[in-house]
């Protein structure tokens, strides 16, 4: 489990494909301190698993189906992006619950200067509106941020100086893909809610009517 504070900015030093996935080799000397093989780290908000590791590099396997769901299928060798250990019980809990596993992929729609910090917007799929919500916590590309405006398909974050300079999104350009998590609480409530819903749903049929007279 992660909180979404990210703790460094890596760069991808290799990337080779394997058995429809991929390997990536990330440079990141400051959270391999005291990481061993088998942690798990995420990476952009997709929690990976160290494989290999050096003093400043860790090796992480990519499955097909984090390609296939995530925006690790756009990196390059170059690319900047967010680290993140897991949280330690004994840790301050600066973000959210954040499990690195991303719900869907969202697109990067502009960012506007605003005082000494910025306005970034970001567009995500209709099917995710539900468990976005103005002043909850939303994860882009591992970064807990807070929903500053909320439109039907689009949504904004405040974004610091702090966290634009220590995060990719002041790399990010028009179009380019982001990972979305939303709120874990969020999808717990909506599913304790279904069966609720369920038995409330009315039986009332057309056949019932027509026997009713109608």
């Amino acid at each position: 489990m992660f909180t979404g504070i990210i703790e460094e900015l890596g760069t991808i030093q290799t990337l080779t494909s394997a058995r429809d996935g991929a390997r990536v080799v990330v440079h990141a000397p400051t959270i391999l301190s005291d990481a061993k093989i088998g942690d798990s780290i995420a990476v952009n908000g997709v929690c990976l698993t160290v494989v290999e590791k050096t003093a400043n590099t860790f090796l992480a396997d990519i499955s097909a189906e984090t390609l296939r769901r995530t925006s690790l299928k756009q990196i390059q060798v170059g690319s900047r992006i967010n680290l993140e250990r897991p949280m330690m019980p004994s840790a301050r809990f600066g973000g959210h619950i954040v499990q690195g596993h991303v719900d869907a992929m969202g697109e990067f729609l502009s960012a506007k200067a605003e005082g000494d910090g910025w306005v970034v917007r970001i567009g995500f799929p209709v099917e995710l509106g539900k468990y976005i919500v103005e002043k909850g916590s939303i994860t882009v590309d591992g970064i807990s941020l807070t929903v500053a405006a909320l439109g039907a398909n689009w949504f904004e974050i405040a974004v610091i100086p702090h966290t634009w300079k220590v995060t990719n999104l002041s790399s990010l350009k028009k179009g380019d893909a982001v990972n979305l998590e939303v709120d874990i609480i969020a999808k717990y409530v909506e599913r304790m809610l279904q069966p609720h819903q369920a038995k409330t749903k009315s039986n009332l049929t057309l056949e019932k009517l027509a026997e009713m007279g109608y």
